[in-house]
C-alpha cells in the first residue's frame, strides 16, 4: 500500500519548522526567570508613565503617557497570566528580580526633567525590552514554549508602536526647554545615560541573559527617593485654567436650548475630562496596598478618560473650531481633589460621580442629544462614552463598593467626600487667577459662522457660572 505524501501541509501546526522544534530552548525555570524580569520592567514603566501624567503640562504628552501606561499594564497582566501557568505558585511576582534593574527604573522615575525621563524610557528601557523579547522568541523552543512566544510576539507588536511614538517625543523634547528648574547640562545628561547602560549591563541585560559586569553602582537622581507631584499642570493653550464661568450642565439640561448648540457643550465636556487622568494618576501613585488587578483596571479607566478628552478635541476639529482660542478648559476639579482629599476619598468621589451618569440627565441623555442634533460624530463618541462609563461603574463596584459595608454606605461616603471639596470660586477671582470669563458667546458665534446660521439670541445670551451650584459641580467632570 502506498502512503500519500503530506509534505505540502505545514508541520507542527505552523508554529515552527521541524528544525526549530528540535531546538534545545529554555527550561521552565529559565523561562520563568526571564518572564518575571519582563513583568517587572513593564510594571515599573506603567508606574513611571502614570506618575508623570499629572505634572506634565503638554496635553499631547499627557495623552501619550496615559496610553502607554495602559499598554504597559496590559502587558504586565499578560505576563502574570503566563507565569501562573508554569508550575510557579506562589508566583513571587511582587519580588524585585534584580537590584540593578530596580535602580535602573528608580533612576527613570526620579529623572529631574522631561528630556531625561523620556530619553530613559524611550531610548533605553523600551529598546532593551524589544531586544529581550526578540531574543526570547529566538532562543526558546517555539513548540514547547508556544504560549510564551505568543505573548512575546503580541507585546512586541505594540512595543513597536510605543517605540515609534516615543522617538517622536524624544525628538520634540530635545528641541524644547526643560520642564523643571533642575536643568541638566548636556555632559551630565550624557553621563547619566551611560550610567543607565552600565546598570543594565550590571544586571546581565534586561532579560538576565548576559554575564553581569559585577559593577556596584551608586544611585544618582534616585539617591533621595521619588516624590509624586499631585499638582496638575497645563501648557499655554489652556488659557485661564481656573475659569468656572460657563456652567455646561445648566446649558445642556435646559430644554429651551436647541440640540445643535448643545453638541458644542458636549465636546467641551469631553475635552474637559483631561483632568480625570490627572486625578486618577494620583490615586495610582498614592494607594500602595491594592493588588495588581486593581491597578490594571484603574489604568484601563484612566486611558478611557484620556480617550474621552481626545474625543472632545476631535469634535471641535470636526466643526472647524479652535478650542484653545474659544474655550477655557479648566483644571479646577483635579486640582481640588488632588490637594484636598486622600487617595481613597478621591476614588469614592469618582464612583459617586459615575453613579450620577446613569439617570435621566446622564450618558443616555447625552447620546440622545447628539442624535437629535444629527451630529454623527458626536453621536458615535457619546455611544462609546456611554459604554465606557458602564464599564467604569463595574470597576467601581469591583474595587470600591466591595471594600465598603454596602452600596448605600459607599454612595453616602462618596457624597460626603465630595462635599469636603471646596471650589475656590471667589478666592481665585479675588486673587486675580481668573475673571471667570463667559467664553460661550464667542464659541457659539464662531460655530454659527461656520454653520452659515444666524445665532439664536437666547442661546447667545446664556450666562450661568458654577458659583454656588453644588448640584451641577457634582457632574463637572463626569
Amino acid at each position: 500500500m502506498s502512503i500519500q505524501s503530506y509534505d505540502g501541509i505545514p508541520k507542527f501546526a505552523g508554529v515552527c519548522s521541524p528544525e526549530e522544534a528540535l531546538r534545545q530552548g529554555f527550561s521552565i525555570d529559565e523561562c520563568v526567570s526571564r518572564l518575571k524580569r519582563y513583568h517587572y520592567a513593564f510594571k515599573r514603566l506603567h508606574q513611571i508613565l502614570s506618575d508623570h501624567i499629572t505634572s506634565e503640562p503638554i496635553y499631547e504628552l499627557k495623552m501619550i503617557y496615559s496610553h502607554h501606561a495602559y499598554l504597559c499594564a496590559e502587558h504586565v497582566s499578560a505576563l502574570r497570566g503566563r507565569v501562573a501557568e508554569m508550575r510557579e505558585p506562589p508566583l513571587g511576582l511582587e519580588q524585585i528580580p534584580d537590584s540593578h534593574l530596580e535602580i535602573f527604573f528608580d533612576e527613570l522615575q526620579s529623572a529631574p526633567n522631561r528630556l531625561a525621563m523620556v530619553l530613559g524610557v524611550y531610548s533605553k528601557a523600551i529598546p532593551a525590552l524589544q531586544v529581550a523579547l526578540t531574543q526570547h522568541i529566538a532562543h526558546t523552543n517555539p513548540l514547547a514554549d508556544a504560549p510564551s512566544v505568543r505573548v512575546c510576539r503580541l507585546i512586541l507588536f505594540e512595543l513597536a508602536d510605543i517605540a515609534a511614538i516615543g522617538q517622536q517625543v524624544v525628538t520634540h523634547s530635545q528641541d524644547t526647554s526643560p520642564t523643571s528648574n533642575e536643568e541638566i547640562l548636556p555632559d551630565e545628561l550624557q553621563s547619566w545615560l551611560e550610567f543607565l547602560d552600565e546598570m543594565l549591563a550590571a544586571a546581565g541585560g534586561l532579560a538576565g541573559d548576559d554575564e553581569s559586569t559585577g559593577q556596584s553602582l551608586l544611585r544618582r537622581f534616585s539617591a533621595n527617593g521619588y516624590t509624586y507631584d499631585p499638582i496638575p499642570r497645563r501648557d499655554e493653550r489652556f488659557q485661564d485654567p481656573y475659569n468656572m464661568g460657563v456652567n455646561a450642565e445648566a446649558f445642556l439640561y435646559d430644554p429651551r436650548y436647541p440640540p445643535r448648540a448643545k453638541t458644542l457643550m458636549l465636546y467641551y465636556k469631553r475635552l474637559r475630562e483631561i483632568d480625570v487622568p490627572e486625578m486618577m494618576a494620583s490615586i495610582l501613585a498614592e494607594i500602595k496596598e491594592k493588588p495588581w488587578e486593581y491597578t490594571h483596571d484603574m489604568a484601563r479607566q484612566l486611558w478611557d478618560e484620556a480617550r474621552h478628552a481626545m474625543m472632545g478635541e476631535a469634535g471641535f476639529l470636526s466643526q472647524g473650531l479652535d478650542w484653545p482660542t474659544l474655550a477655557r478648559i479648566n483644571f479646577t476639579w483635579s486640582m481640588a481633589l488632588n490637594t484636598q482629599l486622600e487617595p481613597w476619598e478621591r476614588h469614592a468621589v469618582l464612583y459617586y460621580i459615575e453613579q450620577g451618569l446613569m439617570p435621566r440627565t446622564g450618558k443616555r441623555f447625552e447620546w440622545e442629544l447628539a442624535a437629535q442634533a444629527d451630529d454623527k460624530l458626536a453621536e458615535l463618541f457619546q455611544d462609546y462614552d456611554w459604554a465606557d462609563e458602564v464599564l467604569h461603574a463595574q470597576i467601581g463596584q469591583e474595587w470600591y463598593v466591595s471594600a465598603m459595608p454596602n452600596r448605600k454606605e459607599a454612595l453616602e461616603y462618596g457624597d460626603a467626600c465630595w462635599s469636603k471639596v471646596f471650589m475656590n470660586y471667589k478666592t481665585w477671582l479675588n486673587n486675580g487667577l481668573t475673571q471667570h470669563e463667559n467664553w460661550w458667546p464667542a464659541l457659539y458665534l464662531a460655530a454659527c459662522e461656520i454653520w452659515g446660521e444666524n445665532p439664536d439670541p437666547q442661546v447667545l445670551a446664556f450666562n450661568e457660572t458654577y458659583e454656588d451650584k453644588r448640584a451641577d459641580l457634582k457632574e463637572v467632570n463626569a
